[in-house]
């Protein structure tokens, strides 16, 4: 025991899991997919094929995880399989517009929510919860389970409140919603593939645990455990989540909205309930930026164990911890809060992470392949989660390049501008670097 006293147990890592998942997703997409799809089981429907896909992710990276035992998540892993330079360019795009753009874009979320509690601005609120979660999370990993465990808890009681109250409680006569079975031909219409990709976007996150591999205890039996519990209770959560909110709200007042579950709570308890859902849901995305600050480091550390330029930024301090990443990501973010220039770089990010994560999991096969030995956990039902996986993977990335091609190739151009900083990383001297 005396070991691995500041590593953490598979509840902590499956709340880091459960952090990422539910976020602004869950409380935001509905609306948009109401645009394309109106049809309240297909909806449900495309839904749960967003859970089955992550359950499907979720194991491939428990695998992955217990095969390749570092934390750093797609970066580590494509490093290996193939080669470091497809490791140094997950890590550069996980940094720029993965984890620093969606702190920022949560954290301006949380400054809109409280604004009318706290009474400052919105900018204000975004960079103080960047600032505070970044010092918390510079003290320990014990700190940082505490305050994740903690953080998650109160997340999951509201979410599961809301769900149940919307699936309960006597919907309102004007909450119409079509929710006929005659019309599921709809699943394979291009709106609901359009949909689809949003439902994917809110299931990011399945994979969280995987990035801190090392700093689980018995990584072997915990991390399979947490990416594969967390990933199926939010699944569940968000089906009840949305079926609430459809239920309780209707079709009509939710299209094209982003602040679903304020309407919907304002159609279940009276319009002032709406002003303390804001509250709630600010309160709930400071556990997502608390997650990414904290997962987000360990990214710029596997790197620089690898990679010279990301040295400095990888070393750890006496109390085993990426400081210098911390702040380097935490100062991303806080530019991207300031200057607003973080909202197109979301945009095209879905594309080029959507990529990295479809690698890792068809490494996974190649790995495989190469090396037939116990990994001391192996994927249920191989190859079907990866097959199912990375179908639905390379169908959202075809239609994405299809429909969205300006944002889809700005994507690439990140990646282009993560080459020129790998040639630069190794033609560098050494000396200059770590001198």
């Amino acid at each position: 025991m005396s070991a691995t006293p500041n590593k953490i147990g598979w509840r902590s890592a499956a709340a880091l899991v459960l952090a990422n998942m539910i976020g602004t997703g869950a409380f935001t997409t509905l609306g948009l997919q109401l645009e394309w799809i109106s049809n309240g089981p297909v909806l449900l429907l495309l839904w749960a094929i967003g859970g089955l896909v992550a359950w499907c992710g979720a194991v491939s990276y428990a695998e992955l995880g217990t095969r390749l035992p570092r934390s750093g998540g797609e970066t580590h892993f494509l490093a290996e399989i193939f080669h470091p330079l497809l490791g140094f360019l997950s890590g550069w795009v996980s940094l720029t517009v993965g984890f620093a753009a969606a702190v920022a874009l949560s954290a301006m979320a949380v400054g809109h929510y409280l604004a009318a509690w706290t009474g400052w601005h919105p900018l204000c609120t975004a960079a103080a919860s960047i600032v505070l979660l970044s010092l918390a999370h510079s003290f320990g990993t014990k700190q940082s389970s505490t305050l994740q465990n903690t953080l998650t808890a109160i997340k999951l009681m509201v979410v599961l409140a809301l769900g149940l109250a919307g699936a309960l409680l006597p919907a309102p006569e004007g909450a119409v919603v079509d929710w006929s079975i005659n019309t599921m031909e709809a699943v394979w219409s291009p709106g609901a593939a359009v949909a689809m990709i949003s439902v994917f976007y809110a299931f990011s996150g399945w994979n969280a645990a995987a990035y801190i591999v090392e700093e689980i205890r018995e990584p072997n039996k915990n991390l399979p455990r947490a990416l594969v519990v967390g990933t199926l209770v939010v699944s569940g959560l968000f089906l009840l989540l949305q079926y609430g909110f459809l239920r309780q709200a209707g079709s009509a007042a939710l299209t094209g909205q982003i602040d679903v579950a304020q309407i919907a709570s304002g159609a279940m308890f009276g319009e002032q309930a709406g002003q303390l859902v804001s509250v709630l849901i600010g309160v709930l995305l400071l556990t997502g930026i608390s997650a990414m600050i904290w997962i987000g480091p360990r990214v710029v550390r596997a790197m620089g164990d690898s990679h010279q330029l990301w040295r400095t930024f990888g070393e750890l301090s006496k109390n085993g911890l990426p400081l210098r990443a911390t702040w380097l990501q935490g100062g991303i973010s806080l530019f991207l809060v300031f200057t607003s220039s973080f909202e197109r770089v979301l945009m095209y990010s879905g594309f080029v992470l959507q990529l990295f994560t479809f690698l890792a999991v068809a490494g996974l096969l190649i790995l495989r392949l190469r090396s037939r030995k116990d990994a001391g956990y192996s994927s249920p039902l191989y190859p079907v989660p990866q097959v199912i996986f990375l179908t639905f993977s390379a169908w959202s990335l075809a239609y994405l390049l299809k429909t969205q091609p300006t944002e889809s190739l700005l994507g690439l151009l990140n990646v282009v501008a993560g080459l020129a900083a790998y040639y630069f990383d190794v033609r560098v001297p050494k000396a200059k670097i770590s001198g």
